[in-house]
């Protein structure tokens, strides 16, 4: 049995004291003193792992205000402040041993968009794709592009002064923020902006703390700004944080933004922004060069500028191979063939964009000429991506590139630590192969991509860092590519900000390091805000963190067995990219973070809990694996201790598994993340695992029973549907099922009784006995459909239908035997019973298999358990193949059928989470076989319904299931679903929108049997 978890290490007693001043001074945020949220905010996406003291989430800048003022009462002096975003930094610039502040929660409202003047004013929880997409009806963009913009909020860009592709020509964040509004300790607002002459004198004769910050940053950039021209080189990715070298602007104004940007937060918080705009390019077009080596696309990247494309972006062979395995190749595999006999080995991505159509195809066809005539570089060939639709699927494929390289085998990842210096594009290649061989040096393997243009290349050794020897390589690694970024006139941070690697500060910094300490001594005297972080304040003992001197989240995975890392692994590889924080409401991953803005609640926040939530376990002497297969094979704790823990319980005894509990009881089991995520982190897969070991100590609810029976009780029900359906329709046993049982909206059986359908399409019994006496060209054209509980007997009429449609194809009809699948038991946890379910389900389908005739299921999230459930409970040889729908018809109907229509029939559809995430080719079959068929099918971009399977019934998950649904399908339904040409492959998605809109939307087989009836009928 599991041990029960006192949450260790509760928050320091200046902390408590601090907090509940906080409280008493009218906060009105949230403030989390809890185990769990302080581990999910312990770590971003870094090496390192820092566990909070606590974390608050201020409602507006007031809240902020608060915070600061209390903060800088002379009792609170030790109390220290880190701003939180997206948490998405790769140097740990958002952790801390204090206190996290999380802007993101509540602070993420665009206040104002002025298209005229191209400006936007901004909180700092904002998104960027949050604000793009609030911008492109209006033909304008923030222009810093990121491979994070999904999730990176506008804060934490500015924090970081954050830039990436296409930087060369728009800039980094800094170059296009107009204003800032920062509050500072002890709680002044600065509103900072370029000032002239005499705005400047104005704000240095002012006796407060801001007057002190501007006479301050004056005076050095009067009296050191020759040294300061002398001490930084003119790369495009110049200083980030405290940048000395543009407190003046070009037309003489001073600007104390230079400091903010890039700050990390250790001078002030910024609370909001006003943003400078750009229109967005009419016309683009990226041509992707292929190389037989990295190094030949590195080197080639210097001739290339030459031609001024927009940006030049570059993937060695390691992503694109990761690429290929990954969800995303999908939408890009044209573009990048494959030839065994001259393998791809590096790529440049050249993007040219601009309003007039004429003069941009002159330009590429002039540099297609240029590439022609230049032989000093073997280039395999290339491929052209017109139009914004198709850029943007190419550079979704490098936008992954950071989480990819996460996902390669073994327990050696790539780390990132050393990944993003800047040095003269000019002087890259020779400073790559210095890089290299360095790493080679220590017989590591890594990955490279990046912005040869701007001279930025990102390479992340590959280590385990869970070995300690291997840890051990971080300093010595980092001083060396210090020294070979400082040999090569460069920074070693070009991009990602300084964060735990602002040791080596002083060493890039100089003479100038001190003038650092004097601005943060103006700003953070006593050190409190984002501490060791870029710089101390002059004169104290305070020192900056060292990459060796914080923990790693090695350190606390090494505790965890071998055995259940291993087994946990799914889960246990998350790198904290943080995919699964997307803000699109028509992606997706992830509906319960999208809808609850709870980290806690995300494939993230999940998989940061269940590991410590195993490496406490195992702290304690547990064995989870032992546990599990003692539950499995009916040796677990007895009710009357289980009974005994679960009153212990309701009496306030504390366990930290029942915060995870509450983290993953909110998971919709959806599986986006499972194919979404770039490292495959797959929740739903260690939840079941989760759900398993914490009911061995404490007991289920009512309605865990009720699932996990349903598709047991269901064949038993139905011969009594009529009396079944009026009882469940009384008000009575609607609020009973609700208050004892945790469930509402519970379906109704489906009215039409099936026989005779059957019986009109002579629909046989399916058994090996009748497939094996089917000649071998009978069996070709015979489908043996595989029953769910679902379309059985709550959508028997999208049943009979598909059965009239395979029927009105002249094939021949066989149903397999009605048996339970196991989901239901598989994602509440009844993981014994789901392998027993599993095993006699997969030996009865596959002796059915074995004899020919292929096996097709209908609903895709039940039918997809047969190829990604089954396997992990069986093993792979003990699975039968069950297709689905659209992946037999793909192979049985004809290019042009006789019945297709003129293409005047057109139709829209939604796609199930599941389907579209896990088996993205075959949700792609529906748009060919429309097209096949004459059929018109648009398949737009869709979040989740918000019922997945049972979820949505349940009355804990009631309001979040709506909350999901309007988040995206509620306006496509209302646009479109009354039309009736909306469709969705998904039962639980047609039960939602049956629920919560009153429409019945069709399934895509649906449509094309009424193009077929149609046919039929005229001739």
């Amino acid at each position: 049995m599991i041990a029960r978890l006192t949450p260790p290490e509760p928050p320091a007693a200046l902390y408590r004291a601090f907090l509940d001043a906080l409280a008493a001074a009218g906060f009105a945020g949230e403030i989390a003193r809890d185990h769990g949220t302080r581990t999910v905010l312990a770590t971003d996406n870094s090496i390192y792992q820092r566990q909070p003291q606590a974390a608050v989430f201020p409602r507006d800048v007031a809240d902020v205000q608060r915070l600061l003022r209390l903060a800088g009462e002379a009792r609170f002096q030790r109390v220290v402040l880190t701003p939180r975003g997206g948490g998405t930094g790769t140097n740990g610039q958002s952790l801390t041993d204090g206190l996290v502040v999380d802007l993101s929660r509540h602070l993420n409202r665009i206040l104002e968009i002025d298209v005229e003047g191209r400006w936007a004013r901004v909180q700092a929880g904002v998104v960027k794709d949050q604000l793009n997409a609030a911008l492109a009806p209006h033909g304008l963009f923030f222009a810093p592009e990121l491979s994070t913009s999904s999730r990176a909020t506008l804060g934490g860009m500015i924090n970081t002064d954050a830039s990436g592709q296409g930087s060369c020509t728009y800039g980094k964040t800094r170059d296009h923020v107009l204003e800032l509004h920062s509050l500072l300790l002890g709680g002044e607002a600065l509103h900072s902006r370029a000032l002239d002459a005499a705005e400047l004198e104005a704000e240095c004769a002012r006796a407060d703390r801001i007057g002190a910050a501007y006479r301050c940053a004056r005076r050095i950039a009067e009296e050191q700004g020759e040294l300061i021209a002398a001490r930084f080189p003119p790369l495009n990715r110049c200083l980030t944080g405290y940048d000395l070298a543009h407190l003046r602007e070009a037309d003489g104004r001073f600007n104390l933004n230079s400091l903010l940007c890039g700050a990390e937060g250790s001078l002030g918080l910024v609370v909001e922004a006003k943003l400078n705009l750009l229109p967005i390019p009419r016309h683009s077009l990226l041509l992707n060069l292929r190389y037989a080596s990295f190094m030949d696309a590195l080197g080639d990247a210097r001739a290339l500028m030459a031609q001024a494309p927009l940006s030049i972006e570059t993937v060695d062979s390691r992503v694109l191979q990761l690429a290929m395995q990954d969800i995303v190749w999908h939408g890009v595999a044209e573009y990048f063939p494959d030839d065994p006999q001259r393998p791809t080995l590096g790529i440049n991505l050249i993007e040219f964009c601009g309003d007039d159509e004429d003069e941009l195809e002159r330009r590429v066809a002039a540099f297609i000429e240029h590439l022609r005539r230049d032989r000093s570089v073997e280039r395999l060939g290339h491929t052209l991506a017109r139009g914004a639709a198709a850029v943007a699927r190419v550079y979704a494929m490098r936008k992954r590139a950071v989480g990819l390289l996460g996902n390669v085998a073994g327990e050696a990842r790539p780390q990132p630590f050393v990944e993003d210096c800047a040095v003269p594009p000019e002087r890259l290649p020779a400073f790559i192969a210095e890089f290299r061989a360095l790493l080679d040096g220590h017989g590591l393997e890594y990955g490279m991509f990046g912005h040869v243009d701007a001279g930025v290349l990102h390479v992340r050794p590959a280590l385990d860092l869970k070995d300690p020897a291997q840890a051990a390589l971080l300093r010595p690694l980092s001083d060396a590519v210090a020294a070979l970024a400082g040999k090569y006139g460069g920074l070693l941070w070009g991009e990602h900000g300084k964060g735990l690697r602002s040791a080596y500060a002083p060493q890039f910094f100089g003479e100038l390091y001190p003038a650092l300490q004097a601005l943060k001594a103006a700003f953070d005297p006593h050190n409190q805000l984002n501490p060791g972080k870029i710089a101390t304040p002059l004169g104290s003992a305070a020192r900056l963190l060292a990459v060796d001197e914080v923990p790693l989240r090695g350190e606390f995975d090494r505790r965890i067995d071998p055995g259940v890392w291993r087994s946990y692994q799914s889960g246990l590889h998350c790198n904290g990219n943080g995919a699964c924080y997307n803000q699109d409401p028509d992606d997706a991953m992830c509906p319960s973070w999208k809808a609850t803005r709870r980290r806690e609640q995300s494939p993230k926040g999940r998989a940061a809990l269940i590991r410590e939530w195993l490496r406490l376990q195992g702290e304690q002497g547990v064995d989870v694996l032992a546990s599990a297969a003692a539950i499995r094979a009916g040796r677990g704790p007895g009710l009357w201790r289980r009974l005994r823990n679960s009153l212990a319980q309701r009496r306030g005894a504390a366990d930290f598994s029942h915060e995870v509990y509450e983290a993953m009881a909110g998971c919709l089991a959806c599986k986006s993340c499972a194919g979404q995520c770039p490292v495959k982190v797959d929740v739903p897969e260690f939840r079941a695992r989760f759900l398993e070991l914490y009911h061995g100590r404490y007991l289920r609810p009512l309605k865990d029973y009720l699932i996990g029976s349903l598709e047991f009780s269901l064949p038993y029900l139905a011969q009594v549907r009529g009396p079944y359906n009026a009882l469940l329709a009384a008000r009575p046993v609607r609020q009973l099922l609700r208050r004892y049982a945790g469930l509402v909206d519970s379906p109704p059986f489906s009215r039409l009784d099936l026989a005779p359908v059957l019986a009109r399409w002579q629909v046989r019994r399916a058994t090996p006995a009748a497939l094996a006496a089917l000649s071998p060209a009978q069996r070709g054209r015979s489908v043996v459909l595989v029953q769910d509980a679902f379309t059985r007997y709550f959508e028997t009429p999208l049943l009979a239908d598909w059965i009239e449609l395979i029927g009105r194809l002249g094939y021949a009809i066989y149903l397999a035997p009605y048996g339970a699948n196991g989901k239901p038991l598989q994602v509440q946890g009844f993981l014994g019973a789901f392998a027993r379910v599993a095993r006699r389900n997969a030996a009865r389908l596959r002796a059915l298999a074995e004899q020919g005739v292929t096996l097709v299921g209908l609903d895709p999230a039940m039918t997809l358990v047969y190829r990604q459930e089954y396997p992990k409970a069986l093993g792979a040889e003990a699975c039968p193949e069950v297709a689905l729908p659209q992946e037999w018809l793909a192979r049985v109907l004809p290019e042009r059928p006789a019945w297709a229509g003129d293409g005047s029939q057109r139709y829209q559809l939604l796609g199930h989470c599941t389907e579209k995430t896990n088996a993205p080719a075959a949700s792609a079959l529906w748009g060919e076989l429309f097209r096949r068929c004459g059929l018109g099918l648009e398949q737009p971009a869709s979040g989740c319904c918000g019922m997945a399977g049972t979820y949505g019934h349940e009355s804990r998950n009631l309001e979040t299931s709506r909350a999901i649904y309007q988040l995206s399908w509620a306006a496509r339904v209302r646009q479109q679903g009354g039309a009736g040409r909306l469709l969705a492959s998904g039962y639980s998605c047609r039960s939602q929108v049956e629920r919560l809109d009153g429409q019945a939307l069709a399934h895509p087989l649906q449509a094309l049997l009424a193009q077929l009836r149609r046919f039929q009928a005229a001739n």
